[in-house]
């Protein structure tokens, strides 16, 4: 499971690539990381997946800057949906692809900030699957969102910042008659699916206007979920 670097135009991205036991073909997932960057609880994450028979791939976007430096910047291409990190997301989902250990079958996984990117990701480019946790939803989903491919999706009900985005991606997806799984945990907060906790006083701010990590004990119940999903439109060989 080395540190890597990957094509990103004319230069390259470094990266953590984690690669299953056994012999592959595998499925393939591009995990796109929260506000915090690539840090060890988001190669837990990539660890997780190549446990469930996943070739994964974490990018690291921000290239080893400080997470302050970069998530303002990362943040404006997430609302006007165009930049660098979504031409990474593509170069990295094309790489993992063309790989002889793979199977061409590739998903995209996004927490927090990176579940905002997944969701864009899943409509412009060929994923055969997206899970989206707790990401913003973009502010025209039906137009954004026409032809994605399967999402299943998770929000935490405590989380205010989110406060009805399950809804709205539920029958945004209906009416686009989009496969999906979303769910919301009324007990949960944001970036309940992994153990990442935000710097003070960030974290403390968080944890009232976001509860986050409240509602852990659901993680349990939206990882079976994800890999359920994956699963059935990408065909996991465990």
């Amino acid at each position: 499971m080395p540190d890597i670097t990957v094509p990103a135009g004319a230069q390259e991205l470094p990266a953590y690539l984690a690669v299953p036991e056994g012999e592959g073909p595998w499925p393939a997932v591009v995990v796109v990381f929260e506000a915090l960057g690539a840090n060890e609880d988001m190669r837990a994450q990539a660890d997780r997946f190549a446990s469930r028979g996943y070739l994964a791939l974490l990018p690291d976007f921000y290239r080893g800057a400080p997470w302050l430096r970069c998530v303002r910047t990362a943040m404006r291409q997430l609302f006007t949906r165009r930049g660098p990190m979504f031409d990474h997301i593509e170069g990295a989902r094309a790489w993992l692809a063309d790989r002889d250990d793979c199977t061409g079958r590739v998903g995209v996984a996004g927490f927090c900030m990176g579940g905002g990117f997944a969701l864009v990701a899943a409509a412009r480019y060929d994923f055969q699957a997206a899970a989206v946790n707790y990401g913003i939803l973009p502010r025209d989903p039906l137009k954004v969102l026409d032809g994605a491919c399967p999402i299943v999706a998770s929000y935490g009900g405590l989380d205010r910042s989110l406060s009805g985005a399950a809804g709205k991606l539920e029958r945004a997806l209906t009416a686009l008659d989009v496969p999906h799984d979303v769910k919301e945990y009324p007990g949960a907060g944001h970036s309940f699916l992994t153990a990442g906790r935000l710097p003070a006083p960030m974290g403390a701010i968080s944890k009232i206007v976001m509860g986050h990590g409240k509602g852990r004990d659901n993680a349990a119940d939206g990882w079976r979920r994800i890999f359920a999903f994956f699963d059935a439109h990408m065909g996991s060989t465990t």
